[in-house]
């Protein structure tokens, strides 16, 4: 059974106020709307197209690519409703760019963290699938933000996020007056043990949803603490975005081959020179 939205208007999205000729096809992800200004200092242009609520839109171009940006505020809820309705608009990728806290040793503050898959500790990503249903990045878009961090000159990291409904008891840390969530003192050792690299607060459920839709999806993430060190710092808060942007146009020219070459999926066969 189906059921249409109560929302009346079918061009202008009701959370994001934006219509198709408001965003590219590629849009940024940043969780804090303030972030934007920090994003779009790497285009040629830009123009803001909508603000409602933590929501807050951006289209210009970099090198030439169009390129929009959306902030979706904090938590899988939110950056849910996001990729629904830009979805809706005609988007067809999406790249989170934000912060994290990394929970391997040999991960610095500043470096990126470019996730190819996610734990879905979010129960956003639940509505939608079963729960072992996988968080998977494009590849694509997977090899387009290596491709640019290594362009960059950037360190980076590449590997599984862990994605968290609560900042503080759901990712191990102490809540009010030292309150501790069952588990929490056991929760980072046992990421850290398989091998995940971060966590933050959106990723699964991005990538969940843009799986589910048949869409392009991937998330670069600057370590703002290492939570086995204790080391933390807002540094290299640009390089992400930086490198989001780069991606975007690299993207492009990956569609661009495909096109050329007649094929659906670009691999490591084709050039993008």
């Amino acid at each position: 059974m189906s059921h249409d939205s109560e929302d009346p208007n079918a061009d202008v999205q009701y959370h994001l106020e934006v219509a198709p000729d408001d965003v590219a096809e590629t849009v940024l992800l940043p969780g804090n709307p303030e972030r934007l200004e920090k994003i779009v200092a790497f285009w040629d242009e830009y123009e803001i197209r909508a603000h409602h609520r933590e929501y807050r839109t951006a289209t210009g171009e970099a090198d030439g690519t169009p390129i929009s940006v959306t902030s979706t505020g904090i938590g899988s809820p939110s950056a849910a409703i996001a990729v629904e309705e830009l979805a809706r608009v005609g988007v067809e990728t999406f790249i989170r760019v934000g912060s994290c806290g990394a929970i391997q040793p040999e991960m610095a503050v500043g470096d990126l963290v470019i996730t190819t898959g996610a734990v879905r500790q979010e129960g956003t990503s639940d509505e939608y699938v079963r729960e072992d249903y996988p968080a998977a990045a494009d590849y694509e878009v997977v090899s387009a933000l290596v491709a640019a961090a290594e362009r960059l000159g950037y360190e980076y990291h590449t590997g599984v996020t862990m994605s968290a409904d609560s900042f503080y008891a759901g990712q191990g840390r102490p809540g009010f007056d030292g309150f501790e969530a069952a588990g929490a003192d056991d929760l980072v050792d046992e990421l850290k043990a398989a091998n995940v690299t971060n966590i933050e607060m959106e990723a699964s459920a991005i990538l969940t949803l843009a799986s589910l839709y048949g869409l392009r999806a991937g998330a670069v993430c600057t370590v703002y603490a290492n939570r086995e060190t204790g080391e933390f710092r807002t540094e290299g808060e640009s390089r992400a975005a930086e490198t989001a942007t780069l991606a975007t146009h690299l993207l492009a020219k990956m569609d661009a081959v495909k096109r050329a070459a007649g094929v659906d999926r670009w691999h490591a066969g084709l050039s993008l020179e």
